[in-house]
């Protein structure tokens, strides 16, 4: 199964048909394309496109797209508290595109070093990829796949913000913040990955 956000907008690929408020079965590419249309154009908030061949389906799906790997990390303190960043008025968890010949893991730690200032972070393990369609100014279509891994840091905290890449603001949030200034001001995949990070820790 594969949740990618078009617009904040759910579109789930998936064997089975799904509970969702609206569902397509997958017939062709055609299929794919109708879906998109709908959950761009239309007040569709949500979409179920399924068929038995999933991974077809999403073979398909990605060469509609330019695809760009990316790599981020939810990182804990001791409190049990995660680190956010804050850009264009949203809050995010740190991340970003993926150098040519990094791994995930050296990616994730890089860019969490670089957007925070933290030093020293230590990888715990990986957490799950998220997906989310977007349109570059030049018209492309991109699918960005963002590899999250569970990140640990104890060390001296030398948080500040990377300006120059438009970040305002790195805070620590303990869980009752993350639920009512985080969340209502984030974006679906964030709250995925960290619903995600939660559960995994129950």
């Amino acid at each position: 199964m594969y949740k990618v956000f078009v617009n904040e907008k759910k579109l789930l690929l998936s064997k089975h048909p799904e509970e969702l408020e609206k569902k397509l079965r997958y017939e062709s590419y055609m299929t794919l394309e109708i879906g998109l249309d709908l959950l761009e154009n239309t007040s569709v908030k949500e979409l179920n496109i399924f068929g038995e061949n999933i991974d077809e389906i999403w073979q398909e799906f990605q060469k509609m797209f330019r695809i760009i790997e990316a790599a981020g990390g939810v990182v804990n303190n001791p409190e049990g508290k995660i680190l956010f960043i804050r850009r264009l008025g949203k809050w995010d968890l740190p991340k970003g595109k993926m150098e040519k010949g990094e791994s995930r893991e050296e990616s994730a730690v890089r860019e969490i070093e670089e957007e925070t200032g933290l030093r020293d972070v230590e990888l715990v393990q990986f957490i799950n990829t998220t997906y989310h369609i977007y349109i570059e100014r030049n018209g492309d279509k991109i699918l960005k796949c963002t590899h999250w891994f569970e990140m640990n840091f104890n060390g001296e905290d030398t948080s500040k913000p990377q300006i120059e890449e438009g970040i305002t603001e790195v805070a620590w949030k303990n869980i009752s913040q993350i639920e009512n200034e985080v969340f209502p001001s984030t974006f679906q995949n964030i709250k995925l990955i960290v619903k995600e990070f939660w559960d995994s820790k129950k």
